[in-house]
């Protein structure tokens, strides 16, 4: 593609902005490594939040969406579901409180708190560490494939998309090496702000350029719909019949098994609570329990721009696009609606401030990712067992060389990968589906010890990523439950047939954490020593403002989708619900934060 030197020199001018901002403050950020990793817990919650946002808010994950919404309409917008993103809610309720409560580094340290440091505390540990930076590497690849499919189209510089990958990834460390966590939360809110605007314009010329009769001329009927019966009932065939066979392939026709499933996954994903990545680190950033709730509610509302970002490419996809879509027959490629929009839509000068700000999508993941990666090699395996009397200059250091060690590994899977929607299934079945029954039990069974924890999580593992060779033709989705219970029966009896953690742990997780669940011989002991502790008796209220809060989170999604639907009458009821829930919630959980 051929851009014009304004767009060419924007592009660069924000490289060179956020390249600076590391250096800048590299000194604040090299204190020691608490300043790298969590910014000191000295970040305001709000600033927190829109850097998490910011982190979801990725190139390769708005492409997916897009096709999401392209395909499958208003009912793509239960699709996040399978992540989930609702998990969210979770944290916001109640979660995120009881992790900040115990005020370590990582995930991996808060295994400590929770079985101790003995040998099933240190396999817990260890075995979180592995999944930790699996995980990280799983995802850098998965970015690897979206920026360089999107830079090959966009930049005028004809290398190859790997390149481009390579490029983008290298311009990214160096500040997020610089700089650490303030680094990423300066650079995530200008970010954040460059895609907000971004959204905002796309969105306002998809509203321009089409209209809802072209869009209904476009789609098959119920595709502006919410609901759905027993099966999808979406027939593409006189529009663009290649649709059809990717919604076969998809596994997704009959959407009420496939809804329920998605729940069912998602709730015990949700109440496992988040997996040690970019998002539990902010939590643990926060300066005070109640401010770590109130970071992970205000993400669901911080990402309103995305949606409106997403639905202007779906539209303009949909109205000028499907001939392409059309003519590609079997091969049809979604993952090419995004290049296409941006290539045709967006006038010069704002051309190269909306790529920047796409840019700046995958660099505010990348940068949250790696920074996030490096605290688990540094915190929990050269500082816990290769020199734990290190100085504060040797961990940062140390800081600085394994960002650079997960940059290099993510770099050379991101070349194996074969694109994004295949690193994508493998995060969602091989990584996360076994990581559910073990963190689910840490929080509410008192007898589920540190062994348990590494037996499940092996056992889960390994036999989500054994599916797919022996049942090739079974699901993501509809393994899971075959993997859950794999993975809980050998969380139970490795438990069953080990000692208990030590009592002195259990009580002290129990007294300062406080969760609600299966705690009764814990709690009996607390209670003996200390007469006025209370127990939390919060379960009922937690589980209704959850409910209430996911229909609060959909209406986040729903009003910006159907903004630029125009589907005003739509707008206005998610309007409604919105200011409603949020009543309720205001009166139900706001109130009734704790403020420890």
């Amino acid at each position: 593609m051929e851009m014009h030197l304004i767009d060419i020199s924007i592009i660069i001018a924000y490289l060179v902005i956020v390249v600076f901002i590391g250096f800048l403050i590299s000194k604040r950020a090299g204190q020691n490594i608490d300043s790298y990793f969590l910014g000191g817990k000295t970040v305001p919650w709000y600033v927190l939040s829109v850097s998490n946002a910011s982190s979801m808010f990725d190139i390769t994950g708005t492409m997916w969406l897009v096709y999401i919404i392209f395909v499958y309409g208003m009912k793509g917008a239960w699709l996040p579901w399978l992540w989930p993103t609702f998990n969210q809610i979770f944290l916001m309720m109640y979660l995120s409180v009881w992790i900040r409560r115990s005020n370590v580094l990582t995930g991996a340290e808060w295994m400590t708190t929770r079985f101790g440091e003995k040998r099933g505390g240190e396999l817990a540990r260890l075995v979180v560490v592995i999944f930790a930076l699996v995980s990280v590497i799983g995802f850098l690849a998965y970015g690897f494939q979206g920026i360089g499919k999107f830079a090959s189209v966009f930049l005028p510089w004809h290398l190859s998309p790997n390149m481009y990958a390579v490029l983008f990834m290298g311009i990214t460390t160096i500040y997020v090496i610089m700089g650490g966590m303030y680094s990423v939360v300066l650079t995530d809110v200008i970010q954040f702000i460059i895609l907000s605007i971004a959204a905002v314009f796309i969105g306002i010329i998809a509203m321009l350029k089409t209209s809802p009769l072209q869009i209904a001329a476009n789609v098959p009927h119920g595709w502006g719909s919410l609901s759905f019966g027993w099966k999808l009932h979406l027939d593409w065939s006189s529009l663009i019949p290649a649709v059809n066979d990717k919604i076969v392939a998809d596994g997704w026709s009959f959407f009420t098994i496939i809804f329920m499933m998605m729940l069912f996954k998602g709730v015990l994903i949700s109440m496992a609570g988040p997996a040690p990545n970019y998002d539990m680190q902010r939590v643990l950033a926060t300066r005070t329990p109640k401010e770590s709730a109130l970071m992970s509610g205000f993400v669901s509302v911080a990402l309103f721009p995305r949606w409106i970002m997403i639905g202007g490419i779906a539209v303009l996809g949909l109205v000028f696009f499907s001939p392409q879509m059309r003519a590609m027959g079997n091969n049809i490629d979604f993952e090419m609606i995004l290049p296409y929009v941006i290539n045709n839509f967006v006038p010069v000068g704002l051309l190269g401030f909306m790529i920047a700000g796409l840019l700046a999508a995958f660099m505010s993941t990348f940068d949250s990712t790696v920074n996030a990666g490096a605290a688990y090699l540094v915190n929990d395996i050269y500082k816990r067992y290769i020199n734990p009397d290190g100085s504060d200059r040797q961990f940062v250091i140390m800081s600085y060389i394994a960002s650079i060690v997960i940059v290099v590994v993510g770099i050379g899977f991101g070349f194996m990968a074969k694109s994004i929607n295949s690193v994508m299934q493998w995060i969602v079945s091989g990584l996360w589906g076994g990581y559910t029954a073990p963190n689910f039990l840490k929080w509410y069974w008192w007898r589920f010890n540190g062994y348990g924890y590494f037996w499940g999580m092996i056992i889960g593992i390994v036999a989500a990523l054994a599916f797919p060779l022996f049942f090739p033709a079974l699901s993501a989705l509809n393994a899971f439950p075959f993997i859950l219970l794999l993975s809980g029966i050998a969380c139970v009896i490795a438990s069953l047939f080990t000692d208990p953690e030590d009592e002195a742990v259990l009580k002290k997780f129990y007294f300062s954490i406080r969760p609600w669940g299966f705690w009764k011989p814990i709690y009996e002991k607390v209670v003996g020593e200390n007469p006025d502790f209370k127990r939390n008796a919060a379960f009922k209220r937690d589980m209704v403002n959850v409910a209430v809060g996911i229909i609060w989170q959909m209406t986040w999604l729903l009003m910006p989708l159907y903004l630029v639907f125009r589907n005003f009458k739509a707008m206005w009821i998610s309007i409604f619900v919105m200011i409603v829930t949020s009543m309720f919630l205001k009166r139900n959980w706001f109130n009734k934060l704790e403020t420890d």
